[in-house]
């Protein structure tokens, strides 16, 4: 069967260059367009796409308030794609449950498999773009002393397990994924890392576990 997308971007042109490479894999069908994510949303839920690739900044409804209505109604998976001028606008998208991104750069093939994966539950997250983003995002921001402490002596198993994917930028759906657990399960154990390490925010967690690990 075919993998459902629907195509979101204010511009013209990136819509129709992004169908032409779309429609080039016989196994990919686009369902829809919108140009903002108020249509976005909508067409989300009339066709109920396998996979939404989203810009983030439009006008009407940005990508980000767009991803957390179609992810919260598990409308599809979200995927990015943006040339990331903004960091706030990518960490605000992945914490609203997008399922990954791409960089506008990307060549045809790597959007097509990037559709694939998301389609078949493979997150597409690039490693050394998201440590980058994490690096210069969290830059600056001084964590508690109690975020200090080690993390094997506060933390459980899972609970590490769950640290260490925020730190990779992952979201709830993207953990839960990973780990073959539930959604609010993830919720649980970020809520409780959260509070065990004294921070106050999932950004401030993220940067816990990025020293932790690298």
């Amino acid at each position: 069967m075919s993998i459902r997308v629907l195509i979101v971007d204010d511009h013209d042109t990136v819509r129709l260059g992004i169908r032409m490479v779309l429609e080039g894999d016989a196994h990919i069908e686009v369902v829809a367009e919108a140009e903002n994510g108020r249509v976005a949303v909508e067409h989300a839920r009339a066709h109920r796409p396998d996979v939404i690739l989203m810009d983030l900044r439009m006008p009407v409804l940005n990508g980000v308030a767009a991803t957390e209505l179609i992810s919260s109604a598990q409308l599809g998976k979200v995927l990015i794609l943006s040339t990331f001028d903004d960091d706030e606008y990518l960490f605000g998208a992945l914490q609203a449950g997008a399922y990954g991104f791409l960089l506008k750069s990307a060549t045809p093939h790597q959007i097509t498999t990037a559709v694939r994966d998301a389609a078949a539950g493979r997150s597409t997250l690039a490693p050394e773009v998201t440590a980058r983003v994490l690096e210069r995002a969290m830059a600056g921001i001084r964590l508690p002393t109690s975020a200090s402490t080690k993390l094997d002596d506060v933390l459980t198993e899972r609970e590490l397990d769950v640290l260490k994917l925020v730190g990779q930028g992952l979201s709830n759906p993207q953990i839960a994924q990973q780990l073959q657990i539930g959604e609010t399960t993830v919720k649980t154990h970020v809520s409780r890392t959260m509070m065990k390490l004294g921070v106050n925010s999932r950004v401030q967690a993220a940067r816990v576990a990025f020293e932790h690990w690298g």
